[in-house]
């Protein structure tokens, strides 16, 4: 019988066979890196669309709640330019109460094949109305309709009774194709820091950061 111990050794040993960064890597050279960290940004997300990445819009935001516990999921990109990072989400979802609590929170971003990430923190603010409602009506039926429902990350006990609510939810949308969630909303990280990190085989990682002064943006780089 394998103990719990040996599972454990067993699982560290694998983990530490996997390879990494096992592709050619793109070179960066932070002294050719522009003032403006959107620009650069936009080039590596252009890089990692053009040589197929797959999900390069996707991001982890981080958040904390009224405990100062963290939580983190995956969201996709929804804007960027120079009012900063868009996102968008329900109100009353566990990430709306925690950023009406801390309105502040970090995005990253990780292209493997690439060997890149990019670190984003800053403080949050809320869209107008008017722009909550554009974004929600860009969304599917089927997204529109689950929004309505409002009870994301509550406990589902059967899930008969959220199809039927969905599908009473898809039909309300289709008489009404104009309605919107009022809760919906569409969230600006405006960058305090970004970090461009690049991955290098022999670990000697290459890190520039931009911080966010009274003057503009300064460039630092930063030990690996």
């Amino acid at each position: 019988m394998t103990t719990g111990s040996e599972q454990v050794n067993g699982a560290r040993q694998w983990l530490r066979g996997l390879e990494v960064f096992a592709r050619p890597l793109p070179e960066f050279d932070p002294e050719e890196a522009p003032d403006d960290p959107v620009r650069l940004f936009l080039s590596w997300l252009v890089e990692a669309v053009a040589d197929g990445v797959r999900d390069p819009h996707a991001m982890t935001l981080s958040t904390v709640d009224s405990a100062g516990d963290p939580d983190a999921r995956v969201l996709i990109l929804k804007g960027v330019g120079p009012e900063g990072w868009q996102f968008a989400g329900h109100a009353f979802s566990p990430k709306g109460g925690q950023l009406a609590c801390h309105p502040r929170a970090a995005l990253t971003f990780y292209w493997p094949e690439h060997g890149r990430q990019v670190r984003i923190r800053g403080p949050v603010t809320p869209g107008s109305g008017e722009v909550n409602a554009a974004d929600f009506l860009d969304r599917s039926p089927t997204a529109r309709a689950e929004s309505l429902l409002g009870r994301q990350s509550q406990y589902l006990m059967d899930p008969a009774e959220r199809d039927h609510a969905l599908e009473k939810a898809l039909a309300m949308i289709e008489r009404e194709p104009s309605l919107v969630d009022s809760a919906w909303t569409l969230y600006t990280l405006a960058p305090a820091e970004v970090e461009f990190w690049q991955a290098a085989k022999d670990r000697v990682h290459t890190r520039l950061r931009y911080e966010r002064t009274a003057a503009g943006w300064e460039r630092l780089r930063l030990w690996s």
